[in-house]
């Protein structure tokens, strides 16, 4: 796909827009009503929007912002999909991968926000990540302009 933003070229990005197709076509197969599924089509929506959004902001601060609510958003849809398991609407199995790919957003997200975020480059606590992605360091290497 061609880019023409910025926000495109960033791997969270590509995850996030990933997981709202799957999240459509697993909402799309649930028939019940569920406040649940309504949040969840909402939440995994709100994670590229803020990203993106985030992006394009100009100071740290204002980006970090956009970024620590694309990772709630993203939270937000892990615990929509467990409360879609407890209720029998999806089982275990069905959510297995989505959960995963929102562990791996969740971790780019915080490697961003380490970069972005006073706080927490005065904290310097993990969050589990395990994985390091190229276009994230565009950043560091000033490539963003």
């Amino acid at each position: 796909m061609k880019t023409y933003f910025d926000h495109e070229k960033l791997d969270v990005y590509r995850e996030s827009i990933a997981f709202c197709a799957w999240t459509g076509d697993l909402l799309n197969s649930i028939s019940a009503k569920a406040a649940a599924k309504d949040q969840l089509d909402r939440a995994s929506t709100s994670v590229p929007l803020n990203i993106a959004e985030g992006n394009g902001k100009f100071s740290a601060k204002d980006r970090a912002r956009f970024l620590e609510i694309a990772r709630g958003s993203a939270l937000e849809c892990a615990a929509a999909l467990d409360v879609l398991v407890a209720r029998k609407l999806v089982t275990s199995e069905q959510i297995e991968n989505a959960k995963e790919n929102l562990a791996r957003i969740v971790q780019m997200l915080m490697g961003m926000l380490r970069r972005f975020s006073d706080f927490l480059r005065e904290e310097g606590g993990e969050y589990g990540i395990e994985h390091e992605h190229e276009h994230e360091h565009d950043y560091e290497r000033g490539e963003h302009e």
